[in-house]
């Protein structure tokens, strides 16, 4: 019973308006009455249609594949592609249409919108392929921009558009901090792009939500109050908008390394028997927009890091069809493994590997920490997919696998640009799944290894890395049994009962 990846969904949401007031990097320089970057971030802020045209987002959302960026000069956003909203795997979705999802995805009333915004949004939902009557029927008719600036004046978050004023997000509690409005912006902006990805992936996969049987939620927001701040349930939440009566579900964090440790145990599950059917999903961090916006427009370049991320995928029982998950080849960081970059890296990219007997080049593609080098480099964190494909090649190169000479080949080959947002978790080794599913079922490719890392000192409980890998490998397909067939034995089987009471029937006579 093998675990496969049935199917994939990555999706973005252009928000620039929810960047300027949520991003952490924003409302720190909000204390700076001075601030320079302040005054200028609005010249450096990118269109609606400018974000759906760069490279990277059309990766993403599987219009390229990711080696198809080093054929497009950059900088990328100074060489657009054709502009496409909708992708294979999903789309990037515009900010007003985003707020309606939210409102659509609040069920305690946090949400207010204006009453002509409504109405216009309303139009342009209805012709979103998954936007169902049912859920239209959760946005309300909206409420007067009076009502809306006396809530912001009660610390409700205003939400813009166009440079206007078109709704806001409530606080949920007078006193509770955990449920302040800013609070609230950001786990009703998780669960909404989580349940976009989630749509997008019953599409992908023709499947009905009543046929999903788990939900595991994995995205680095935790819901909750002052007594349980982390201890929430996006899952169900999800679920619930989403039509999944018959699932159930939990969350699983693990900062970027989340959605490895959620895809381990969505593999794990399904090779036990306890379900059929499980979810893995992932909405976006408020927090990181904008993240390195400074170092950006200091250096003249647009804001890029204005997009929400978001995945699911569908973990099943084996079809002889679907890559299947390898879960005797686990990769992990244990707490003894010390926490060097080079320890982390061995632990979960070549011991995984030497169980196997296999070389690192066995490995057709790794998928690593996949942030776009466009966003990273002018912050000073460098190449951060190329610098982890060089600590693989070089292992490779201490364990014979390559010679020196051949590790720049190597990453050519075997690894892939940088081309996710970086938001925590959406770039840590799942941004390829819909990609590397496409090609092992093409053929191209037959393996494949997915690696999440997170940084746990963030939280100041350790000074522990993180880091779990696992091999996606091509299915063999399913093998005929050689002998007697299953209905041919149950038929002996009948045959000898019937025979037995028989005799036994005669005995007592």
């Amino acid at each position: 019973m093998n675990p496969v990846i049935k199917g994939c969904s990555h999706i973005l949401v252009h928000v620039p308006n929810v960047m300027l007031e949520a991003g952490t990097t924003q409302i720190l320089e909000r204390e700076n009455k001075n601030s320079d970057y302040l005054l200028k971030i609005n010249d450096y802020i990118r269109s609606y249609e400018d974000c759906i045209s760069y490279p990277p987002n059309q990766a993403y959302i599987g219009n390229i594949y990711p080696d198809k960026l080093n054929d497009i000069p950059r900088p990328w956003y100074q060489n657009p592609l054709p502009p496409n909203r909708f992708g294979p795997f999903g789309e990037i979705m515009p900010e007003d249409e985003f707020y309606a999802l939210m409102q659509i995805s609040d069920v305690f009333d946090l949400v207010l919108l204006e009453k002509d915004f409504v109405k216009e949004v309303r139009r342009k939902l209805e012709g979103h392929p998954l936007i169902s009557e049912k859920d239209l029927s959760r946005l309300k008719e909206g409420v007067s921009l009076e009502e809306i600036e006396r809530q912001i004046e009660n610390k409700a978050v205003p939400l813009r558009f166009n440079g206007k004023i078109v709704g806001c997000v409530k606080k949920a509690h007078d006193k509770d901090i955990t449920l302040s409005s800013h609070v609230m912006l950001e786990n009703l902006a998780t669960k909404a792009s989580a349940i976009l990805a989630f749509k997008h992936l019953l599409k992908n996969t023709g499947m009905s939500p009543e046929e999903i049987d788990y939900i595991i939620e994995c995205s680095e927001e935790a819901c909750g109050d002052m007594n349980q701040r982390g201890g929430g349930n996006f899952a169900k939440a999800i679920g619930e908008i989403v039509g999944c009566s018959n699932a159930t579900g939990a969350d699983v964090r693990g900062f970027c390394a989340g959605p490895a440790h959620a895809l381990l145990n969505a593999a794990s599950l399904i090779k036990s028997g306890v379900f059929k059917n499980v979810i893995v999903v992932a909405g976006g961090a408020t927090a990181k927009l904008g993240m390195n916006g400074r170092d950006h427009v200091k250096k003249g370049l647009p804001v890029l890091e204005d997009v929400l991320g978001g995945f699911a995928v569908l973990v099943s029982q084996d079809d002889g069809i679907n890559p299947i998950i390898r879960l005797d080849s686990v990769g992990r960081h244990t707490i003894g493994a010390g926490a060097s970059p080079q320890a982390v890296m061995h632990a979960v990219a070549v011991e995984p590997l030497e169980r196997l007997g296999l070389k690192v080049t066995d490995v057709d593609k790794y998928s690593v920490e996949m942030q776009n080098p466009e966003i990273t480099e002018p912050a000073g964190a460098g190449d951060v997919p190329k610098a982890n494909y060089k600590m693989i090649a070089a292992l490779g190169v201490k364990r014979g696998d390559i010679e020196k000479s051949q590790i720049d080949e190597f990453i050519l080959k075997h690894g892939m640009p940088g081309f996710a947002p970086t938001q925590g978790h959406i770039p840590s080794g799942v941004p390829v799944l819909g990609h590397i599913r496409e090609k092992i079922l093409k053929g191209e490719i037959k393996r494949a290894m997915i690696i999440g890392k997170g940084s746990l000192f963030l939280a100041r409980m350790t000074n522990l890395f993180d880091g779990i890998s696992m091999i996606i490998e091509a299915n063999p397909g399913v093998k005929e049994e050689k002998g007697v067939e299953e209905k041919e034995i149950r038929k002996m089987i009948a045959k000898a009962l019937r025979d037995l009471a028989e005799y036994l029937i005669g005995s007592e006579v």
